[in-house]
């Protein structure tokens, strides 16, 4: 009802505007031209107060409606992600601080310095103290932001602790897959021709190499491990995506061919952001930030954040890719073969069955 409620009072703000003007073309045919530019003069200089107030008192309206519901008031749900949380309010804050400044001056200098016959225009051609002014302040500010960012960009980028999860990502129109090395902690080489979704090998794994035959690969859900940085090593299967990570305050381009790495540390597990948003059905979110196709909407996926004892059964109780390729080859799928003694158990068993049968007879 408030949504309403404002649009309905911004199409009668333009529907009074939209009056005056008509009003004062009237006036101009009624009055003549001199006098009419004066009195337009007059009107669009107490506009530009009205609009000055009038969009204060939205940003302000639009800041107590909307800042709730944006990420900002949980926090990150990353070590990492608070620099960039703290880099983004630094850049608010300055820009911000810009942006009321100049637009304060701006409509109220229109107005102080609307048409005045009593009045003369004053006019400088050149000023070095002013354009020193607005040069130099600007481009420290705007250097000192720049530094900071490239600072905690190399940070995410570089290399990951020893103790990091490994995990691959990989785009494909229109999902994610992810991959996790086995116990040997080595990723199998793949290659893009071996790709065979009807043979259960959505990433290409080159199955001569032994080091694939304990990757496990999963579809749309991603595991990783509070208080663990987790390194993910990314990718694209066909088209460019971008892996976006918004609780975390993370993003990466995923391009096809040329694997980008990325590294964080999760703070909270689902569990725990479940309590602190009072939210039962909050997940966490991995989302495709660049466009990639008519299906770019649906492409998400969910992260799991769990504590160490929990991804250690999880994983525990995952298959190989291997198998799901080779279902042959599955422990789970042989049949035991039957031994010698258990086969000669049997036959005496039968002998046993026939004499006790003949004594009867």
């Amino acid at each position: 009802m408030s949504m309403y409620l404002i649009i309905a009072v911004i199409v009668l703000v333009f529907l009074v505007i939209f009056q005056i003007a008509k009003a004062s073309e009237y006036v101009s045919v009624l009055k003549g031209e001199e006098k009419t530019r004066r009195q337009s003069n007059k009107i669009n200089a107490f506009l530009m107060i009205a609009f000055l107030v009038l969009g204060l008192i939205g940003v302000y309206v639009c800041h107590e409606l909307y800042y709730g519901k944006t990420l900002f008031p949980q926090g990150s749900a990353s070590v990492q992600g608070e620099k960039v949380d703290s880099m983004f309010m630094w850049t608010v804050a300055i820009t911000g601080i810009v942006f009321f400044i100049t637009q304060i001056i701006l409509f109220w200098f229109s107005y102080k310095y609307q048409e005045n016959p009593k009045r003369k225009v004053f006019y400088f051609a050149h000023n070095n103290t002013m354009e020193l002014v607005w040069t130099v302040i600007p481009a420290i500010a705007l250097t000192v932001l720049v530094v900071i960012g490239l600072r905690n960009w190399f940070e995410f980028t570089s290399e990951a602790p020893k103790e990091a999860l490994k995990v691959e990502v990989v785009g494909k129109q229109f999902g994610w897959l992810f991959r996790y090395p086995g116990k040997d902690g080595v990723f199998g080489k793949k290659y893009y021709k071996n790709i065979n979704e009807a043979q259960s090998n959505p990433l290409g794994q080159i199955w001569d190499d032994k080091a694939n035959e304990d990757d496990v690969v999963l579809t749309q859900t991603m595991y990783i491990v509070k208080d663990r940085p987790v390194k993910l090593i990314i990718g694209s299967r066909d088209v460019i995506h971008d892996v976006g990570l918004p609780h975390f305050r993370m993003k990466m381009d995923a391009v096809p061919g040329i694997p980008t790495t990325i590294w964080f540390t999760p703070k909270y597990t689902t569990k725990e952001m479940k309590e602190r948003t009072n939210n039962p059905n909050f997940q966490y979110e991995i989302s495709c930030d660049q466009m990639c196709g008519n299906g770019h909407y649906s492409m998400k996926g969910v992260i799991e954040v769990v504590t160490q004892a929990e991804y250690d059964a999880w994983i525990a109780g995952q298959k190989p890719n291997y198998l799901a390729a080779f279902p042959d080859k599955d422990p789970a799928n042989v049949k035991p073969a039957a031994t010698a003694d258990s086969t000669k158990l049997t036959q005496n068993n039968k002998g046993v069955a026939l004499v006790a049968q003949k004594t009867k007879m």
